[in-house]
């Protein structure tokens, strides 16, 4: 007896986008089913990134956006930028009082999400002061504490070692019931996610379970090696 299929998550038939009348994907069919961690790869301009674009602009409400640039206020802190992922879930009096007062039960929160992305004594630092691979840390770390099902992250440890980046794509899937993540490290895509969807001049030209492939697979596709 066959298991039931997961319900759907995201579902997009025959795609497509443009940028200044140029297209940019063509025909584009992708489900995607609760519970998969899906990579997608390609070289720079395949689409990707806006494939990430038309995914959470049908399913935001229960998506947590990791985007390229970490988007970060830099004038405030790692705490209030992290805060920011449930802005819209509290009270307006609430997000006021905790530009000058945080909550001690939202400051433990937060410490807490920052301490699985390594950031635990960057708390109260300010967010412009940190490198570009702690920045990044940070976005994920306001993703994980977003907490939403879905969790799209456009090159989410393009600035991180294999070793962080395998440890911070680790706490993703354990936060994230689902998984839609650009990816440039065919190692860790292959480690990481168990379907690889790749993107070719903005169409699908491969999707396969990682199970299945290996790096040699997917070098003519993504245009180097891991």
């Amino acid at each position: 007896m066959s298991l039931p299929r997961a319900e759907a998550e995201v579902v997009l038939s025959g795609a497509t986008a443009a940028y200044d009348g140029k297209p940019v994907l063509f025909g584009v069919d992708l489900t995607v089913r609760a519970g998969e961690r899906v990579a997608l790869m390609g070289r720079s301009g395949a689409g990707k990134s806006t494939l990430l674009g038309l995914i959470h602009a049908q399913a935001r409400p229960r998506v947590a956006l990791i985007p390229q640039a970490a988007a970060l206020v830099r004038t405030l802190s790692v705490f209030h930028n992290v805060y920011m992922g449930r802005l819209d879930r509290r009270s307006t009096l609430h997000n006021l009082r905790t530009l000058a007062f945080p909550a001690r039960a939202d400051l433990a929160e937060v410490s807490g999400i920052l301490g699985e992305v390594g950031l635990a004594d960057a708390v109260r630092a300010k967010a412009g002061a940190l490198s570009g691979g702690q920045q990044q840390r940070v976005s994920v770390a306001r993703a994980l504490y977003n907490g939403r099902p879905i969790l799209l992250g456009d090159e989410p440890v393009s600035a991180l070692d294999r070793r962080q980046g395998g440890l911070i794509l680790e706490r993703m899937a354990a936060r994230h019931q689902t998984l839609v993540l650009a990816l440039h490290d065919i190692a860790l895509a292959l480690a990481h996610t168990d379907r690889i969807v790749v993107l070719d001049a903005g169409r699908i030209v491969l999707d396969a379970p990682a199970r299945d492939l290996d790096e040699a697979a997917l070098v003519p596709f993504y245009g180097q090696a891991a």
